[in-house]
């Protein structure tokens, strides 16, 4: 055979790099992005992965048979466990609980075991996933620490492989490198050695708010971190690999404008990445507009698109958390206000009979009435309640209205987001709305949500 390769590890790297054209036609300097989502195993980690265990395999560190390490937020474990398959090793994998269910199941595809940890936990707590991946690294025999936030090989690989590569694909013709910012090791390495051989070049971090890395380098001063869901960009802690001293700038990005880019970057230029990756462009567009000249800028694409199909790539997902507009994103009152329905509620007293309720509905056109006992919210009747017992005749129109009240119901107050009350309504739950004041203003059906969707 004319050209092959021993093996799938032979193949990381050389991966291509494009022109933005559609996401970016409102900046003028030019936005190129190297696919590292091409890697065999779809992200720039398995770079990092291949170093880090050819080093330790030089040292000694990993012995034939043994295991490797890692905590991992899904792509790094990816690209050691593929080297561990070419090579007959075994590995353990620590993720924690905010990682896509792809992640998870392409590690377990490997035949490694994962062990998943909650998320929001501070970094030195037990039960973090720093933590855990170095107590099994501790208490399993022959086994290897990877360690890619501590583990300067994470660094050295970028320099070895990555940086080098860049330099020899452009010739150089570029201005500013741009990646996501978390173990330090792509930006502080590939940074190095671009720099060594470009001392002109700005090298720009993209940063998630609720990272302390981007506030840490800007004041000086440690920021408490806070929750976000983006994958692969940010930290709580400070890691060896980042090398503060390479970055000239840093772009603070958020989760939605991340997500909706990375569907944009699908969509408009048929590139299938993930959530670090819409990340990174949004930065770099963002830094572009910054610019009083137009340059030439080079971003990472760290990771495949493959792995967030539960996710980002998801509709109901990007509804649910408010990422995408949907029907259901407002409030119950909203909603009301929209319809129309935001008016004084038709009721009924509980000392009235059957025949006065039916008249009521009758001529307001209404199927629902609230019972009350006083100001006070006891119940409701139905027309379809009520027509068996009529038909059966097991009442009587002059029954009291008591006979034949349900009280199956829910109260929520206007303020409520309407997307919390969807579900109940599909089941037919009767749902009524109070105003800041507990009283009772209207009622809610299925039917006035179908209604407003189809003239949203």
């Amino acid at each position: 055979m004319k050209k092959f390769n021993q093996n799938v590890i032979d193949v990381i790297g050389n991966t291509p790099i494009v022109r933005l054209n559609k996401v970016a036609a409102n900046v003028e300097s030019d936005i190129y992005v190297k696919l590292e989502y091409m890697n065999p195993g779809g992200s720039i980690k398995e770079r990092i992965a291949k170093h880090i265990i050819e080093q330790a395999i030089e040292r000694g560190d990993l012995k034939p048979g043994g295991t490797i390490v890692e905590g991992t937020s899904g792509n790094t474990g990816v690209g050691l466990a593929m080297y561990a398959a070419v090579h007959g090793y075994k590995c353990v994998f620590v993720l924690p609980d905010k990682q896509s269910i792809e992640k998870i199941n392409n590690l377990r595809a490997f035949g490694a075991k994962v062990v998943v940890t909650p998320t929001n936990v501070e970094p030195d707590d037990p039960r973090s996933y720093y933590s855990v991946a170095k107590r099994i690294a501790e208490t399993t025999p022959n086994s290897f620490y990877a360690n890619q936030y501590y583990n300067l090989d994470n660094q050295e690989a970028h320099i070895r492989s990555t940086g080098p590569e860049i330099f020899d694909q452009t010739g150089g013709d570029f201005d500013v490198f741009m990646c996501g910012v978390g173990t330090g090791g792509t930006i502080s390495g590939t940074g190095k050695y671009l720099k060594s051989v470009m001392p002109e070049l700005k090298v720009v971090g993209v940063d998630i708010e609720g990272s302390i890395l981007a506030p840490f380098w800007r004041t000086g001063e440690v920021v408490e971190a806070h929750g976000y869901v983006l994958e692969g960009i940010g930290e709580d802690i400070f890691p060896d690999n980042l090398d503060f001293s390479v970055i000239d700038d840093f772009v603070m990005i958020e989760d939605k404008e991340s997500f909706v880019m990375t569907r944009r970057l699908l969509t408009e230029e048929g590139i299938y990445a993930g959530g670090s990756s819409g990340a990174a462009v949004v930065g770099a567009i963002r830094y572009a507009e910054s610019l009083d000249t137009p340059k030439k800028i080079l971003v990472i694409l760290p990771d495949s698109g493959n792995r967030y199909t539960g996710k980002i790539y998801n509709d109901q997902w990007m509804r649910d958390g408010g990422y995408i507009d949907s029907p259901y994103n407002m409030t119950v009152g909203e909603m009301l206000h929209h319809t129309g329905k935001a008016t004084k509620l038709i009721k009924l007293q509980d000392d009235k009979n059957i025949g006065h309720a039916i008249e009521i509905m009758k001529a307001n056109d209404i199927s629902q009435l609230p019972v009350f006992k006083g100001d006070s919210l006891v119940g409701y009747v139905s027309e379809s309640k009520l027509a068996t017992p009529l038909f059966e005749g097991t009442i009587d129109l002059n029954d009291n209205i008591n006979l034949v009240m349900s009280n199956d119901y829910e109260v929520v107050s206007l303020k409520t987001p309407l997307q919390t009350i969807q579900n109940q309504l599909m089941l037919g739950k009767t749902i009524f709305v109070s105003d800041d004041d507990g009283n009772i203003v209207s009622i809610v059906t299925f039917t006035d949500i179908v209604g407003y969707i189809a003239g949203a």
